[in-house]
């Protein structure tokens, strides 16, 4: 037998590493806490009737939960999921559930989403001995809450699957290669039973959803071992013809399920989609935004980008779908975004009265009707007071004298719903 040489052992060792991280990463955030406590109180692209309200709910591992390695109690979690319940604004009123949990398999999700059929509370070790979210008794105890959303989910998205693969890792310092391509087949036979059934029961708990499973990307460079790179490499295309086979089964029997390409976009990226660098296995946020994408992509067919997220403006606002185009600059003062009068009456198909004398916009929108005084701290809307710290101006724009209003006080008194998203500087107003 050859001696192995120093890069290959280091490379394993690294690899070992890396992925052994996985069973023990994100030991207790307040953001993950605060997103679990919510949770639990709480084939076709998707079409979603212009104003109605449409729900996402993901669930799977830590990939869902949208964890880095290094979040403090400080840190905002801005994953994939996230991101995807932006594109969703671009389609309509949104709410996005977050049961990603850390450190979960494929057979702690399989057993997780058993409970949640019989729609019963349960231990957390019924879900998966010994899991390393600090969060899982949250999570265990709300699934009748859980179990309601699923069932009335439009959309669930699913990333599952790391922590099985690391699983193999550890146990791979002590196996022969002989050992080791057995170990990786029997794992390869559990998941892909386990995908068959945790898709099975998911069109049991919500027949009407769409379902959009991710496939595992393999997060080493080739430069960490050429023998680790082709096993990895070969274990993600198994985890891919898994998740195919799974949903092409699904599909004949006329259920709405999709695979979701993920691995396919991490070939030859791994040290710019992950932090394997730094010795996790975890997607860095141009991972996140990749795998958004891919998702994405398999729910409405494309990704957006607006126009303030490109760098071109300061602020972009989105009114149904249709990113506003005017030469009149949102303004944004007292952390308050003003934006000028026809611009959003025109947009959301309202109409607007302008009263010289009391210096006084009266706007009307489906029954709704929200008075506006300039220079005051209270517009009224549909009868009702409401106090604004900053209050409507009038502002010269060249020649022209525009008349700047208080863009989400307005869009609230007049029924509509209005969402931002700082990332990516964007103001999204759904009727």
């Amino acid at each position: 037998m050859k001696k192995k040489s120093k890069v290959h052992s280091k490379g394993r060792m690294l690899l070992t590493g890396m992925l052994s991280l996985a069973l023990l990463a994100g030991g207790g955030t307040a953001s993950f806490a605060e997103t679990a406590a919510n949770a639990a109180e709480a084939g076709s692209q998707t079409t979603i009737k212009q104003g109605s309200l449409q729900t996402i709910v993901a669930i799977g591992d830590s990939i869902t939960a949208g964890y880095e390695p290094g979040m403090t109690e400080a840190s905002a979690v801005y994953g994939y999921v996230d991101r995807i319940k932006e594109q969703a604004l671009f389609h309509n009123r949104t709410e996005v559930t977050n049961y990603g949990i850390l450190g979960l398999t494929s057979t702690g999700l399989l057993n997780y989403l058993k409970a949640i059929q019989e729609g019963v509370a349960v231990t957390a070790d019924t879900i998966q001995p010994e899991i390393s979210d600090p969060r899982i008794s949250v999570f265990a105890s709300g699934i009748p809450e859980t179990r309601t959303k699923l069932a009335q989910a439009d959309t669930i998205l699913i990333t599952i699957g790391g922590n099985d693969v690391s699983q193999l890792i550890e146990q791979s310092k002590s196996l022969s290669a002989e050992q080791l391509e057995t170990t990786a087949y029997e794992l390869l036979t559990v998941y892909k039973t386990n995908i068959q059934e945790i898709l099975s029961v998911l069109t049991v708990i919500s027949p009407d959803a769409q379902i959009i499973l991710a496939d595992q990307y393999q997060p080493v460079p080739k430069i960490a071992g050429e023998s680790q790179y082709v096993m990895l490499s070969e274990i993600a295309a198994g985890f891919t013809q898994a998740v195919d086979e799974a949903v092409a089964a699904l599909v004949q029997e006329g259920k709405s399920v999709k695979a979701s390409h993920v691995a396919e976009r991490f070939v030859g990226k791994e040290l710019a989609y992950t932090h394997i660098f730094n010795e996790d296995v975890h997607p860095n946020q141009s991972g996140y935004e990749t795998i958004a994408k891919v998702m994405a992509e398999s729910i409405w067919g494309y990704y957006r980008i607006t126009e303030a997220q490109k760098g071109k403006t300061e602020l972009s606002v989105v009114v149904s779908g249709a990113e506003l185009q005017t030469p009149y600059k949102p303004i944004v003062k007292n952390s308050q975004t003003f934006i000028v009068l026809r611009d959003i009456t025109d947009a959301i198909g309202g109409t607007s009265k302008w009263d010289s004398k009391s210096s006084t916009a009266t706007v009307s929108y489906n029954g709704s009707e929200v008075v506006i005084p300039i220079g005051a701290k209270t517009v009224t809307a549909n009868g009702i007071s409401l106090e604004t710290a900053s209050p409507a101006f009038l502002q010269k724009v060249g020649t022209e004298q525009k008349t700047y209003v208080p863009l989400a006080l307005l869009v609230k008194g007049l029924g509509l719903d209005v969402q931002y998203s700082s990332k990516m500087k964007t103001v999204f107003i759904n009727l």
